[in-house]
């Protein structure tokens, strides 16, 4: 086990790490966020979505300083209910994280399959997926996840569209970035299946899914998870960004763009940490996952090395 980390320590990848301060710190800042959100019910001073724990008396209660009702100190204030700012970031930091890693998986997988079957395949169904990708490519995606948004939502039950909001707004964000990944995947693809390998798993009688699946895709991941990670900080400000226009998150489980589109309303009337302190924790999030996407993608590259 010592021998195997010991390698690892060593290796190209990890020696390229280390000489990278940008990438250092980027992944510090994002540890620090995820396992932050993770562990939020134990580092939270107060759970804020709880009623019977809020006290209307704290409400603007301004940053490290004592309310002028009840003399409680808040590090980053209060909102209009009184709920504890910091505790709101914590708890909202967890939607838009769990939001982000399962829209990204969910495009992953379905741009991954559809980018396999169309490189390998060919034909007519390649032709399909590839035309589907591109009339998709000429909108924004941030409106093609406002229209699937209102479509989901639109077949949802009334009684249960809070309770699968969420859900639905991973459907929207992983629909509108599948695109990238098929593409990438299909070039890849189209490379791999003329070579050496896969004809000899081919006289030997794989199966074509055998052969996607065991020998293909082993062989086209490393652009997947440079795209996977950079599509990570997308799809984080993507749900911010619906939720800051009201067609994501509910407000009753709040996600950093939701508290953003709160603060907001209170910006100038002098509560100005309401909308400041969710902003800057979405920034930093969103930019430490995109640099790190960044030198992943720079050390994966052999014409780099």
């Amino acid at each position: 086990m010592r021998d195997t980390i010991t390698r690892a320590w060593r290796s190209d990848f990890m020696w390229t790490f280390r000489r990278s301060p940008v990438a250092v710190v980027s992944f510090f800042v994002v540890a620090l966020l995820v396992l932050s959100a993770v562990f939020a019910p134990l580092i939270a001073p107060h759970d804020p979505f709880n009623p019977a724990t809020l006290n209307l008396m704290n409400g603007f209660s301004q940053p490290m300083e004592p309310n002028a009702f009840t003399q409680e100190v808040f590090w980053l204030g209060t909102d209009d209910q009184g709920r504890d700012v910091f505790s709101t970031i914590l708890y909202g930091m967890r939607i838009s994280l769990f939001v982000g890693f399962a829209a990204v998986l969910f495009a992953l997988i379905l741009g991954v399959t559809l980018g396999l079957i169309a490189g390998y395949k060919g034909g007519w169904l390649e032709s399909v997926i590839m035309r589907v990708a591109d009339v998709q490519l000429t909108f924004p995606a941030i409106l093609v996840a406002m229209l699937i948004f209102g479509i989901a939502k639109g077949f949802t039950p009334v009684h249960l569209r809070d309770q699968m909001a969420i859900w639905v707004l991973i459907l929207a964000i992983g629909l509108s970035d599948w695109v990238q990944f098929a593409r990438v995947v299909r070039g890849a693809t189209l490379v791999e299946k003329n070579k050496e390998y896969v004809q000899a798993a081919k006289l030997i009688g794989r199966s074509p899914f055998a052969i996607m699946l065991r020998h293909i895709l082993p062989n086209v991941l490393s652009p997947v998870l440079v795209i996977a990670t950079i599509s990570l900080a997308l799809a984080i400000i993507a749900e911010a960004t619906l939720s800051f226009l009201g067609v994501g998150a509910p407000p009753t489980t709040p996600s950093l763009g939701t508290l953003i589109r709160i603060g907001q309303g209170f910006l100038f009337s002098g509560e100005w940490w309401i909308l400041l302190f969710p902003a800057i924790t979405l920034l930093a999030l969103a930019l430490a996952v995109n640099l790190l996407g960044d030198w992943l993608r720079d050390a994966l590259n052999p014409r780099l090395r």
